[in-house]
């Protein structure tokens, strides 16, 4: 009789629990029993063990096989059991040391040649790994990368199994082929990427400037544009409504280049979420520019906050995390798909519960909301004759519910542009490197006030807080409070509108807000124009 045991981790979302992978030779008929909650995929892998075995050179145990997935309580899927569960084999019967593997995590899919193939969720499984205190991972040789983003951990890179006998036996290393001539795309890569798993992804990423998009290139919109910086330097959600063509969609596309770069532990978080969602690119273990997503309006509400059968995955709220989620043509979304995105922007994360279990996501993003004023889009424009009866126009801005846009801290109405503003005689706008160096120093203000907080942006401040522990100067808010008195805030909308009054007084380096501030901050909130933006550009 034999016995060894492995470790593995099993991802619940993008959280991890180390699973112990054990394995048990009793004599009697040649069997293969697999026990501990396994789904579908990870019952198919005592095929892809056994085969991936006798094709290493090793012998299969001709003895009655089980092996125990513990805790048994947790649901455990896919194949990155594989590695670990062919090292548990092994140790049992004896062709490795039991005591050397008996602390090892393996995590890796086999294939029937022995190759190891790698799996999607690596960085999460290896941080897991590490939080229980474990110091040795083994990972498929392409995740090797992905894997030693994670401090204090020794990384064992293998691309067969084949290699991991002779490191564990002390044996001689063998040199695997290549997999196809330089300059093919590796097929072993093929499962890392699952298409149509980004619900229109994109990360920004640092290059040689060519699809670097430009605020530059944006005519006209100059109230638009301080509203997408006021939006990035506090991290305040948008709504940009106008007729089309006015520029909404370039406006929120050009929002993730004047963010800052990501930090080491906001990188870390986006890298394992798209890491377990299948959009973490080939050759760029770790994720540095704030992510964009845009799915298309005909999302469902599972596909923007995350779900699925089984195990949920991340929606659009959890890939846009330290991001931005841009909804283009808002009023055309599901209206419950749009209600389920109060929660999330209100905690920052979104909590699922399934049958399987109860998953919860990171979602701290940036909403930007754009949407025509009604269905022909010309509602708002003088002498172009707007065709929609003024039922349909309630009925169909009434699809962004009351509750939804209270908490979006900036609504703008995107103008159509002019012909000097098109044609360049109106001037260029500022360049988005510009805007993107005073939206840094304004965070850079935020970040030393909130030293010590829980917080790292206004947007992110309770009111109460900012009320009492961070006032504004005497009479600054007595204009919004008349707006509370009067109905057009709500209690909601006046703490909002002093998160937007600090980022405005960071963006002008003053120390408190003041009059000027909030004015600013209530044109951004309600709409109404009251000349604030005018005072304020001639104070700069």
């Amino acid at each position: 009789m034999g016995f060894a045991r492995a470790c593995s981790v099993a991802l619940v979302g993008v959280d991890g629990v180390v699973v112990e992978v054990q394995a048990d030779l009793e004599p009697g008929v040649a069997t293969f029993a697999l026990v501990g909650l396994p789904d579908k995929t990870l019952v198919e892998s005592r095929d892809r063990v056994r085969a991936a075995v006798v094709n290493s050179g090793a012998a299969w145990p001709q003895k009655k096989l089980t092996v125990g997935l513990s805790p048994a309580s947790v649901p455990k899927g896919g194949a990155g059991f594989d590695l670990a569960v062919a090292a548990a084999v092994l140790g049992a019967a004896e062709v490795v040391d039991p005591k050397v593997i008996a602390d090892l995590v393996l995590i890796g899919e086999l294939g029937l040649d022995g190759r190891v193939r790698p799996v999607r969720g690596i960085l999460p499984a290896v941080l897991a790994a590490a939080e229980a205190g474990y110091r040795q991972v083994v990972v498929p040789q392409q995740c090797a990368a992905e894997a030693m983003l994670v401090p204090d951990v020794s990384v064992l890179g293998v691309r067969s199994l084949r290699q991991l006998i002779a490191v564990l036996t002390d044996g001689e290393v063998p040199e695997e082929d290549p997999p196809d001539p330089p300059g093919r795309p590796d097929p072993m890569l093929a499962g890392l990427v699952v298409p149509g798993a980004g619900l229109g992804t994109g990360v920004a990423r640092d290059g040689d400037g060519r699809d670097f998009p430009d605020l530059a290139d944006v005519a006209g919109q100059h109230a638009a544009r301080r509203a997408l910086e006021v939006a990035a330097a506090g991290g305040h959600h948008l709504f940009l409504s106008g007729p089309p063509g006015a520029g909404k969609t370039m406006l929120a596309e050009r929002i993730p280049w004047i963010l800052p770069p990501l930090t080491r532990q906001d990188s870390l978080e986006v890298t394992a979420v798209h890491s377990v969602a299948g959009i973490l690119p080939p050759g760029e273990p770790l994720v540095a520019r704030p992510p964009y997503c845009a799915p298309h309006h005909s999302a469902t509400m599972q596909s923007l906050v995350g779900g699925g059968a089984g195990v949920a995955r991340p929606g659009a709220v959890s890939l846009a995390h330290r991001g931005v989620l841009f909804l283009d043509e808002a009023a055309e979304f599901s209206t419950k798909a749009l209600d389920a995105l109060r929660q999330p922007l209100e905690a920052g994360h979104v909590v699922i519960a399934r049958a399987a279990g109860v998953v919860r996501l990171p979602a701290r993003f940036l909403m930007v909301l754009a949407a025509n004023p009604c269905p022909c889009g010309r509602h708002t424009l003088h002498g172009t004759g707007c065709d929609c009866p003024a039922s349909v126009v309630r009925r169909y801005q009434a699809r962004l519910s009351g509750p939804l846009l209270d908490r979006v801290d900036l609504r703008v109405e995107v103008e159509p542009v002019t012909r000097s503003d098109l044609l360049g005689r109106g001037g260029r706008g500022e360049a988005t490197m510009v805007v993107a160096a005073r939206v840094r120093e304004a965070r850079d203000r935020a970040a030393a006030r909130l030293d010590g907080t829980p917080w790292r942006l206004n947007a992110e401040v309770p009111g109460h807080e900012l009320r009492t522990r961070w006032p504004a100067e005497a009479g600054a808010l007595a204009q919004a409070e008349r707006d509370l008195e009067r109905g057009l805030l709500t209690a909601r909308g006046l703490d909002r509108v002093l998160r937007v009054a600090w980022t405005v007084a960071d963006l002008r380096s003053r120390d408190r807000p003041d009059a000027l501030d909030v004015a600013v901050a209530l044109e951004l909130r309600t709409g109404i124009a009251r000349g604030a933006s005018a005072h304020l550009d001639a104070a700069s």
